[in-house]
């Protein structure tokens, strides 16, 4: 036995090999197989090596590309680029979206604020040496009573009309002054035009209430309305006489009605129980025909204020002096020479069956101003109260400025004329009213 053992195990030499297969897990040589595909792919990593140092130098191109606002931007998508552009930047126009294509207009609108831009445009402009003392915006309103709202003025007026040869532009502003305060503004501003076609006539009122007086902005718009009223019931025989240049009917029929106004002002501070000089105004009127061959055109009016013609790039001042209103007027073609007396204007003003006596002393006395002349393509003639017409006397500077931007260029549209308007200076605060004509 045990030499049969002996040589069992001596036949049995090979088995060692055979012992470590039963001690080994029986998973290792299924993993052996596998080896060989890893040593594979690493036998080819060596050629996809080479494309990877080309992605890294990739990175270098997005910083050469503008697209800092791509973050900015959630919505990526290019598709709806229109609508992203305009919940990102709001200040930026229809026709500023559409001029560009891409993110590039858009960086580049980031780059530069547009708001910023925006804020310079609304900065109110001024002359002279220093801003203005007042804010230039709108600060308080007037007080409102409930059974007087129609007795409310508003803050801005803006008008504008192209009739033949002539574009107008007026506007009445309330004064820096009467802003800070909350007061009403006391300038009033009418435009008419009466009749049609060949035969119209256009008028332009301007009439400033007194600084001290309460409620004096409801008597320079009583003014303006009476002298309208005046004016289109008897506008056909005004025409008539502007175009045959009968300047001693003008002159007269025009004082006549403007002294009847004025009487009805006195009548209403009667009853009012105030003084005449409580419930005036001064008014300043231009009456244009609506004919492109009649040049004519017409000033009349009491009080402060001015009358300028820009000519040739320079100023005029054809405000006629108080001793000059009714003498010094430029040459009108085809002047009449029928008597001066001769009134031609229907007043149309029933005469009250009891007269108030007034004592003289409480009447203000003004003279009466009219002057007629005839324009020339490329005039420019500017009616105004007193607000605009002292710093355009006072302050050189500001005339040089419209001067500048009227002089061989196209009438203003309504908004550009209101920032011609809102032009400040130091030192002159009251209410403007103007009214401009550009002479084709």
């Amino acid at each position: 036995m045990p030499k049969s053992w002996g040589s069992s195990q001596a036949g049995a030499l090979p088995v060692p090999p055979q012992l470590p297969s039963p001690t080994r897990p029986s998973n290792a040589r299924p993993d052996r197989p596998r080896k060989p595909p890893r040593t594979d792919p690493r036998a080819q990593v060596p050629p996809p090596r080479l494309p990877l140092p080309q992605k890294r130098s990739a990175p270098a191109e997005p910083p050469a590309r503008p697209l800092p606002a791509a973050p900015s931007a959630p919505p990526a998508p290019a598709a709806p680029p229109a609508p992203t552009r305009v919940a990102i930047e709001p200040g930026r126009t229809a026709g500023e979206l559409d001029a560009g294509s891409g993110p590039e207009p858009t960086t580049r609108l980031s780059s530069v604020p547009r708001q910023t831009v925006r804020t310079a445009h609304r900065a109110a402009e001024f002359v002279g040496q220093g801003p203005p003392t007042y804010d230039a915006e709108p600060t308080a309103w007037p007080p409102a009573a409930p059974g007087a709202l129609d007795d409310l003025v508003p803050d801005t007026v803006v008008d504008g009309a192209r009739y033949g040869v002539l574009t107008l532009r007026a506007l009445s502003l309330r004064g820096d002054s009467a802003r800070y305060r909350g007061e009403p503004r006391r300038d009033a501003l009418l435009t008419a035009r009466f009749g049609d076609g060949d035969d119209a006539l256009l008028l332009v009122a301007v009439a400033s209430g007194g600084r001290a007086a309460e409620g004096s902005h409801r008597a320079a718009r009583d003014a303006c309305a009476w002298l309208a009223d005046a004016v289109g019931r008897s506008h056909p025989r005004l025409v008539e006489d502007i175009r045959r240049g009968r300047r001693g009917e003008l002159r007269s029929g025009l004082h006549r009605l403007t002294d009847r106004s004025y009487g009805r002002l006195r009548g209403r501070a009667a009853d009012l129980g105030l003084r005449p000089a409580e419930y005036t105004a001064a008014v300043r009127c231009l009456l244009l025909p609506a004919d492109a061959r009649c040049r004519t055109r017409v000033f009349f009016g009491v009080g402060a204020g001015g009358l300028f013609r820009l000519r040739e790039g320079a100023w005029q001042d054809l405000d006629p002096a108080p001793r000059e209103a009714d003498g010094n007027v430029d040459p009108i073609v085809g002047r009449g020479s029928g008597p001066a007396d001769r009134i031609t204007v229907d007043l149309g003003i029933a005469t009250p069956g009891t007269a108030r006596v007034i004592d003289p002393v409480e009447v203000p006395s003004e003279p009466f101003r009219f002057r007629a002349s005839v324009a020339r393509p490329g005039d420019v003639l500017l009616l105004c109260s007193a607000g605009l017409a002292d710093p355009m006397r006072g302050e050189p500077a500001l005339g040089d400025r419209l001067a500048e931007r009227w002089t061989g260029q196209r009438p203003p549209g309504l908004a550009a004329f209101l920032a011609d308007g809102q032009l400040r200076v130091k030192g002159y605060a009251d209410d403007r009213t103007a009214c401009a004509v550009w002479e084709a």
